[in-house]
């Protein structure tokens, strides 16, 4: 078999005090620097063909950030932008990279250049490399949909809901043995520290610095499919919150103490790998078309904006911004749409397959695709290329709660309720296609 050449680059992307950090409204502004931001990326090239791993310690990324992000590391590096795939690890204590209040200043000055920078000191670091693959069982994730006695969602732990407990570390060696970089792959949200005011990767953050201490390789996480899935903290709940009778407060010791039990899986995992081998590199970038549910009428629509004022903020704006695009679409005759299109790139190295979505996936679509993927190791990632909303799945449609209404209101295309259905066959079509290049 022919060498799979692998290389790795970081860059530091943290923020200056000050800066509105994204993941709860309203937005809040960052008073201190926990631990540095980072972007970090992993170039693979077999024969020539060229892919890009990389992972950015942010919350999301607009969808035209992306596009940009990818053409300027492309024209750069010359490397096929179809072949890139960019992911948000989701913490909720960075830099705000898109909505109402994007940081344009910290994108154009800090996050487009670094992560360029990243991208080429991968392209210049390239070493032929073997892979090898190692798992753990880890509860540091539950699901965060908790049933409350009177039916309604909340967000909390919901220890009978579905969560995916595999802790997925692919390591990367040269063929001398010299560690080159390490991903560590896992499903929960990063929101381990809650509403704080500090700068922080969450709770990934220990478990990072752990793996690459232990191994001497940059490594780097990758949040699989967190939708509803939150880590399991201490205090019973999903987000650092400490509740007495008087106060309401956010403790980043929450984030840092799963942290150290995820170092530990993390560790595990990786020293669960018996056999590094030669790995194959194929890449697979095709559209995919999911349904959008039907517009609702125009007086209806209508009936829906006049009840939001013309300054709204926050979730308001979000309600207003919703119909006030289904208007639009209305009144200017365009023919409305019917599906969404997306732009996917699936990579393959060896027995294992990346997965990227532009969504908060809900577990269960990632646990069935692993079940039927033809692949040993099928890797899902949430908030990859890009960021439309919460995708749920069908059968959480009817019980409501934050992500549901997200789905539905935060785009002007909402998607179909068992839109689910076609991301799974979609992705399982250019799974099996990807297996038979």
């Amino acid at each position: 078999m022919r060498d799979l050449k692998v290389g790795v680059g970081r860059e530091i992307i943290t923020p200056k005090i000050g800066a509105v950090l994204r993941g709860y409204l309203p937005p809040r502004k960052a008073e201190a620097v926990n631990d540095d931001l980072t972007v970090t990326a992993v170039l693979f090239d077999f024969c020539g063909e060229q892919s890009l791993l990389m992972s950015a310690t942010v919350c999301l990324i607009d969808l035209d950030l992306i596009d940009l992000v990818r053409g300027r590391i492309s024209n750069e590096t010359g490397i096929n932008e179809g072949n890139i795939i960019i992911a948000a690890t989701h913490t909720h204590s960075g830099p705000t990279l898109e909505g109402q209040y994007r940081d344009q200043d910290y994108i154009e000055t800090v996050f487009i250049p670094k992560c360029v920078k990243a991208a080429q000191a991968a392209l210049s670091g390239l070493q032929n490399a073997v892979m090898g693959i190692g798992t753990a069982q880890s509860d540091i994730g539950i699901n965060r949909r908790q049933i409350n006695e009177d039916g309604s969602i909340s967000l909390g732990q919901n220890p009978w809901g579905y969560y995916d407990p595999t802790m997925t570390v692919i390591a990367f060696k040269t063929e001398e043995g010299k560690p080159l970089a390490n991903i560590i792959h896992y499903c929960a949200h990063c929101t381990g520290a809650g509403i704080n005011k500090e700068i922080t990767r969450d709770w990934p953050g220990p478990m990072i610095d752990r793996l690459e201490k232990e191994t001497g390789a940059v490594s780097m996480f990758i949040a699989g499919a967190e939708g509803d899935v939150g880590p399991r903290l201490s205090n019973g709940l999903t987000a650092g919150k400490i509740v007495t009778e008087n106060n309401v407060r956010f403790d980043i010791s929450f984030a840092l103490e799963l942290g150290a039990k995820a170092a530990f899986d993390a560790v595990k995992a990786y020293k669960s790998i018996k056999d590094y081998a030669k790995a194959d590199m194929q890449v697979l970038a095709e559209d995919i078309k999911l349904p959008y549910e039907p517009f609702i009428p125009l007086e209806k629509a209508k009936e829906e904006y006049e009840k939001y004022p013309e300054d709204a903020t926050d979730w308001n704006f979000v309600y207003k911004n919703h119909y006030k695009g289904i208007i639009e679409a209305y009144e200017t005759g365009k023919s409305i749409k019917t599906h969404l299109i997306l732009k996917q790139t699936l990579i393959k190295l060896g027995s294992l397959v990346f997965v990227p979505f532009p969504f908060e996936m809900f577990v269960e679509m990632t646990l069935r695709l692993r079940e039927y993927s033809p692949f040993q190791h099928t890797l899902c990632l949430s908030n990859a290329n890009g960021n439309y909303s919460y995708f749920p799945t069908h059968d959480q449609i009817c019980r409501g709660g934050y992500e549901v209404t997200t789905f539905k209101m935060m785009n002007v295309y909402p998607l179909a309720d068992d839109a689910d259905n076609d991301m799974v066959s979609e992705n399982l079509r250019l799974i099996k296609a990807i297996k038979e290049i």
